[in-house]
């Protein structure tokens, strides 16, 4: 189903009681939020806090309940049709995945923010017992906002989950409505970018590709070395494969396949899939037979047969 013109979306992600409502609520108190278009909240899950539209000073806004079984292409279409809403907040459901919600979203509905909110006392405990979920929150955003900040709380102990999880978002402390502070803590890569052969040790692979593909862009014109198994097919020339590893982001469930594109100049090799090399190349940006378009591909000037790493799965830890 299409919408005849982009719909933004904006789109608060957290477990419950975590500040998501609060939030909106104080957005839609302000006048700058106010742009004319007709706005609908989507309300996935109901809280202690409440909204309270008598103290909006944005105009023209619906709000509705949007059940996980309701969630669907043809459902959300429908909502907009007759609500005529030319802008969306989601405040969604914690213990749903987020792909679910973006897998539904009809044509022409555009994702424009995406933040997240975790209570702080409770964060590290669901970060233990529902790894997937915060991984789930976190894998997209743009923005991660601690709520309920304790002086004397571990900064550290927070910023590694989600820096395990992605490099991409700012990371907010807030103590109350007059207090927050922007996470400064620095992460050095564990490999040295402006090295002439940036290499990559088997233990920084899961680090590297995430970096890798976040900031794909520092990447181009370096040469990298590192270790990874072969993925080739029938459909690639003998010139051309990927080269990569296993890599663990969040839990057993969620292991993948996370390779480059490789060129490479030496067709005798005959490289087979699950074979491992160790390989040395230049970052460029050009068409392969892998993507089926334009992307970061590595450049091959050495590839030599190797055994396995000692840990054949990459992780984070």
């Amino acid at each position: 189903m299409k919408n005849q013109t982009e719909t933004p979306v904006y789109l608060f992600l957290g477990f419950l009681e975590s500040g998501k409502t609060k939030f909106i609520q104080e957005t839609f108190e302000d006048k700058r939020f106010d742009t004319g278009e007709k706005t609908l909240i989507l309300l996935c899950e109901e809280g202690e806090e409440e909204y309270d539209p008598s103290r909006f000073k944005v105009k023209n806004v619906v709000i509705r309940t949007l059940e996980e079984d309701a969630m669907t292409e043809e459902f959300l279409y429908r909502l907009q049709q007759e609500t005529g809403a030319e802008r969306i907040i989601v405040e969604y459901n914690g213990m749903w995945r987020v792909d679910d919600f973006f897998n539904a979203m009809p044509e022409g509905w555009i994702v424009n923010q995406i933040m997240t909110f975790f209570e702080t006392s409770s964060f590290l405990s669901y970060n233990q017992n529902m790894r997937q979920l915060v991984y789930d929150k976190i894998q997209y955003t743009e923005l991660v906002v601690f709520n309920r900040f304790r002086e004397g709380t571990d900064k550290m102990a927070l910023h590694k989950v989600v820096r395990n999880i992605s490099r991409r978002p700012q990371i907010v402390y807030e103590y109350n409505i007059d207090r927050a502070e922007y996470d400064d803590i620095v992460d050095p890569l564990p490999f040295d970018l402006n090295a002439p052969v940036v290499a990559i040790e088997d233990r920084d692979y899961a680090l590297f590709y995430q970096d890798f593909m976040e900031e794909t862009k520092k990447y181009v014109g370096k040469v990298l070395k590192f270790k990874g198994m072969v993925a080739w097919d029938n459909r690639l020339p003998e010139t051309a494969c990927v080269v990569g590893r296993h890599v663990m982001t969040c839990c057993e469930a969620d292991i993948a396949y996370r390779g480059i594109a490789v060129n490479h100049s030496s067709p005798e090799l005959k490289l087979k899939t699950r074979e491992w090399v160790e390989i040395t190349g230049k970052i460029i940006v050009a068409n392969h037979a892998a993507y089926k378009k334009r992307g970061p591909v590595l450049v091959a000037s050495k590839i030599e047969r190797t055994t396995p790493p000692e840990q054949e799965l990459a992780t984070f830890y």
